[in-house]
């Protein structure tokens, strides 16, 4: 038997229900995996409110660590014993323990706990994959990056010094934004008090940057465009704030901008792929470039009130729920 969170219906946190569900022995190809931390990323938000669509009932969850307790026929991957994280594979990771597909489960270094672990499986692998791969960065680069305080964003603060990049992130309070800069952000603005774009500017001298990456969306969609550099890119990574919608023809009028909107699993699979990925993370950490552990900890009977502490922006770096 194992507690889990699951839904069934779209909606607010309320929605988030606690239940007992029946787990049973991993079949070929599948792992059982009890978890230690289970990570919240606000992605799961946009599963909860419907804005990505979900067969109902379902689990909610894509981002785990934990131990494996039994393997099906065929697994070769991992074996039981083995610490392991995963980014992608079914919803339902709000779960004690769960059976998963194999070949997605990622081992953990001997110098890794689980607690650096449960913020780096989504998180550092976003930041691994819109850094190294959506607009690769080589160093010597000015970037934007919105949301520098949060969850990916202090592991982008830290990547990006790391790298030789300079970050200019954007924070909502001015505490957010020491925070930032403790990680590595080389300058902040603060966008209630602040106008981006304008910053942007007198930073970089009335150049821009070449690169943006947006996880906000609707609300920062202009400041985004207008602080790029003519042919930049705007890296649509997120919506928070609501979804973007852009007339093309604006974009040849702010300097003829490339956009993409990536998703994880274009970039994560196919399984080697994902190996590699994970591999220059726990590299950059356990060579102490990267320091993360979660800021925020809830208990999984309190997953609503993770989920209503990050949608009022009231957390900083990484959310966990304790099974």
């Amino acid at each position: 038997m194992s507690r889990a969170i699951r839904i069934h219906e779209i909606g607010g946190p309320e929605v988030l229900k606690l239940e007992t569900t029946q787990v049973g022995e991993p079949g070929p190809g599948q792992a059982r995996v009890r978890h230690t931390y289970v990570a919240v990323n606000f992605i799961d938000v946009y599963f909860r409110t419907g804005r990505y669509p979900l067969p109902l009932p379902n689990g909610l969850g894509s981002d785990a660590v934990g131990v494996v307790e039994a393997i099906g026929p065929g697994v070769t991957d991992v074996r039981v014993g083995d610490r392991v994280g995963y980014l992608l594979g079914p919803q339902g990771a709000y779960a004690d323990v769960r059976v998963m597909p194999a070949d997605v489960l990622i081992p953990l270094p001997a110098g890794i706990s689980d607690s650096t672990a449960s913020t780096l499986m989504m998180k550092g692998m976003t930041t691994q994959y819109l850094f190294r791969q959506v607009f690769p960065l080589h160093g010597g680069e000015t970037i934007l990056y919105h949301a520098a305080a949060g969850g990916v964003g202090l592991i982008a603060c830290q990547w990006a010094k790391a790298l030789g990049v300079t970050m200019i992130g954007t924070v909502s309070t001015d505490q957010k934004a020491e925070i930032a800069r403790a990680h590595g952000c080389t300058h902040t603005i603060v966008t209630s008090r602040e106008n981006i774009a304008e910053r942007v500017r007198e930073i970089t001298g009335g150049k821009g940057v070449p690169g943006v990456y947006d996880s906000v969306g609707k609300d920062t969609l202009m400041a985004s465009l207008d602080s790029l550099q003519p042919r930049g890119t705007l890296v649509s990574n997120g919506t928070s704030s609501g979804p973007v919608v852009i007339d093309t023809t604006l974009l040849a009028v702010k300097g003829s901008i490339w956009v993409t909107r990536p998703a994880m699993i274009h970039y994560a699979t196919p399984r080697a792929h994902m190996l590699a990925m994970a591999k220059e993370l726990f590299d950059l950490v356990l060579a102490g470039k990267i320091r993360s552990e979660p800021s925020q900890i809830f208990g999984l009977a309190d997953a609503a009130e993770a989920h209503r502490a990050l949608e009022a922006r009231k957390t900083v770096g990484a959310t966990v729920l304790l099974p």
